[in-house]
C-alpha cells in the first residue's frame, strides 16, 4: 500500500482559503497529478486543503471525499488552569483577560529541550502539556479514524504493526495540514507527535510519500520515500513557501 500526505498551498489563515502564491503552487502540484498516481483521493473540510486538492481533482477528472477527521489537528492547551506553562507558550494571547486556547505544539525548544518527556514515544501521552490539553483525546480519536481507513483496505493494526488480512498495492492521497500530517505519521512509526511538530517542516503543497514494507508474511510496517518533496515548484519555478517555519536565524524575527 502507499500513502501520499499532500498539505495545501501557501495559505490565508485568516479566510481559510489559499494565497494568491498558493493557488499558482496548487496549480503547478496539479500538473504532477497524473504522474503522482494519487489513486483513491481524501481532503479535509477545511478550505484550503479543497481549494488546493481541486486543483489536481478538476485536472484528473476525479472527485475527492471529505473526511471531517482530516482537518488541522485542533488539539488547545489551555493555560489558564496551566500557569506552569506559560514560559513554554510565550505567544499566548488574552481575550478579556484570560489566556485563548493555544495551539498544543507551539512551544519553545527551550521547554521540550529540558522537559524531555514529550518527545518520549510512549511518555508523551502522560507528559504535562498533554495532561493539561485534548492532546491524546483527539490524537486517539483521529489515529483510530485513520486506522479504520486503513482497515477497509486489508492492513489492522497490531502493536506498532500491522496485520495484512489482504495484500494492497493502491494508493490512498490524503491533502491535508502539517500538524495532522505528523500525526499520522507518528502513528504509522510509533514515535512522539511532538518530536515531528519540532522536527519537521513541509512546505506548502509538498508530497509526502509512505510505502508499506511486507519482509515478513502478513506483517507491515509503514517507510518513507519522499519526506516534504516540493520538486513541482522547483520545475515550475515558484520559490518554495515558508509558511511551514519559524526564523533561520534569530536576528530574523524582528525581536532582538
Amino acid at each position: 500500500m502507499r500513502l501520499l500526505f499532500i498539505r495545501h498551498g501557501d495559505p490565508d489563515y485568516v479566510h481559510d482559503t489559499l494565497t494568491e502564491k498558493g493557488h499558482r503552487e496548487a496549480a503547478l502540484l496539479a500538473e504532477r497529478a497524473e504522474a503522482l498516481q494519487l489513486g483513491k483521493c481524501f481532503v479535509s473540510p477545511l478550505g484550503r486543503a479543497q481549494a488546493t486538492a481541486g486543483y489536481s481533482m478538476k485536472k484528473l477528472g476525479r472527485t475527492a471525499k471529505t473526511l471531517g477527521w482530516l482537518q488541522e489537528f485542533p488539539a488547545r492547551i489551555d493555560l489558564n488552569r496551566a500557569p506552569q506553562l506559560l514560559d513554554a507558550f510565550p505567544n499566548a494571547r488574552k481575550e478579556d483577560g484570560k489566556y485563548a486556547p493555544h495551539i498544543v505544539w507551539d512551544i519553545m525548544p527551550s521547554y521540550w529541550g529540558e522537559f524531555s518527556d514529550c518527545m518520549d514515544p510512549a511518555r508523551w501521552r502522560e507528559c504535562e502539556i498533554s495532561r493539561n490539553s485534548d492532546t491524546v483525546e483527539i490524537y486517539d480519536y483521529v489515529t483510530g479514524e485513520f486506522d479504520k481507513l486503513l482497515m477497509e483496505h486489508g492492513y489492522i493494526r497490531d502493536g506498532r504493526c500491522y496485520k495484512v488480512e489482504k495484500e494492497s498495492t493502491e494508493t490512498l492521497t490524503f491533502f491535508c495540514h502539517f500538524g495532522i500530517t505528523c500525526v499520522f505519521l507518528a502513528h504509522l512509526w510509533g514515535i512522539s507527535p511532538f518530536l515531528l511538530w519540532h522536527s519537521l517542516a513541509l512546505a506548502p503543497t509538498s508530497v509526502t510519500e509512505i510505502v508499506t514494507e511486507e519482509r515478513q508474511q502478513g506483517i507491515a510496517c509503514f517507510r518513507g520515500l519522499k519526506i516534504g518533496d516540493v520538486s513541482h515548484l522547483v520545475l515550475g519555478g515558484e520559490p518554495v513557501s515558508t509558511a511551514a517555519r519559524f526564523c533561520e536565524v534569530y536576528s530574523g524575527t524582528g525581536l532582538h
